[in-house]
């Protein structure tokens, strides 16, 4: 099996990640797009692993840049949290000056998956500047695509556990005794991010922003949709088929 590239350099902006030994010829450059439940992150490690490519997630950076210590934050990062602070959206240029922070990874010769970005028609503009002024092109953005109901259906069968924060799923990851934790025994919860009503209108908010965001990929011929599959092997073997990739 492959081994996953290393992501320290994406989170920390330090020197380009290291390309694996077993790093095939062709560097993929992939954009990843997909709604909340589609089990997008999920298919970023799988194709990371696979392609050889860095999984660079903005998530890991926003969640990375809260623990660094002051000396350790970039200007972007610090304007990053103190938007996070008051509660703020990060604004395009704000997220955009994170990525250009990271150019080195973006240059990677083992290619990269952009995981979470960009998220709307301006990020996309500004990172299709920031690629060519590094000599860099996209091959390509995957957007991954479930039906709404099907989407309720996997997030709101989600269930974590008040303790440990272990996770298991009512259909597909079901704990041995209903309500409780196969690990320490804690009170098993739905998240309240997690119920239809919730998902239903974080759905909304993803289609309204990202609708503009497909349009923009499939006027320049990069856009490639992939329908979710009952499992993360059969996406990931869609996903695969879609770019030509042998499994």
């Amino acid at each position: 099996m492959k081994t996953q590239a290393d992501r320290t350099a994406w989170l920390t902006g330090k020197p380009p990640c290291i390309t694996p030994p077993n790093q095939p010829q062709k560097g993929w450059r992939l954009v990843l797009l997909g709604a909340p439940g589609v089990g997008k992150g999920t298919q970023a490690e799988l194709l990371a692993v696979k392609l050889g490519a860095c999984h660079l997630s903005t998530g890991d950076v926003f969640r990375a840049a809260k623990t660094l210590a002051v000396c350790d934050r970039s200007p972007a990062i610090n304007a990053a949290l103190d938007y996070m602070r008051r509660g703020e959206l990060v604004p395009d240029d704000t997220v955009l000056g994170m990525v250009k922070e990271r150019s080195d990874c973006l240059t990677c010769g083992g290619g990269f998956l952009l995981d979470g970005f960009p998220r709307t028609v301006p990020q996309a503009e500004g990172l299709a500047e920031l690629l060519g002024q590094l000599g860099v092109k996209l091959d390509g953005v995957l957007s991954y695509e479930l039906p709404l109901e099907e989407v309720l259906e996997r997030i709101s069968g989600r269930r974590v556990c008040s303790q440990c924060k272990a996770s298991f799923h009512l259909v597909s990851l079901k704990p041995k005794v209903e309500g409780v934790c196969d690990h320490c025994g804690g009170r098993l919860f739905l998240r309240e991010d997690d119920r239809p009503e919730a998902v239903r209108v974080r759905m909304q908010t993803y289609e309204k922003s990202t609708a503009p965001l497909i349009d923009f990929y499939e006027r320049k011929a990069l856009l490639r949709r992939v329908r979710c599959g009952a499992t993360p092997d059969v996406t990931f073997a869609r996903s695969l088929q879609i770019l030509g990739v042998s499994a």
